[in-house]
């Protein structure tokens, strides 16, 4: 069996490479959501151990400023709204559960 770090052969030119459907020569764009400037700047960017302190700040910072922050009126209500039903349901399991120990003291 091959190792997977094994080079492959030569692929002679105007051949295809079978693995990614690529001509010899060809490259990939980039991903899906990613333009080309993002992708090239990510690759130079940071230190050798491709993590860069200052460029996750400004990145973290960036997508902060698109976040649409709730207006107080619906963080109280949304708020109410999920402690109520944690209550609820709180409530339930606690009655299921004294309904199945009567119900096992009855049997056992």
């Amino acid at each position: 069996m091959a190792k997977k770090d094994a080079k492959r052969a030569p692929i002679q030119d105007g051949a295809k490479d079978s693995s990614n459907g690529l001509a010899q020569g060809q490259v990939k764009g980039p991903m899906k959501g990613q333009s080309k400037e993002s992708k090239g700047s990510q690759a130079g960017a940071g230190n050798s151990d491709g993590f860069s302190a200052g460029a996750f700040v400004e990145g973290t910072r960036e997508e902060l400023t698109k976040v649409i922050w709730p207006t107080r009126q619906q963080l109280i209500s949304e708020s109410a709204a999920v402690i109520l039903m944690v209550g609820l349901s709180a409530t339930l399991i606690y009655f299921v559960d004294k309904l199945f120990g009567w119900a096992s003291r009855q049997v056992f």
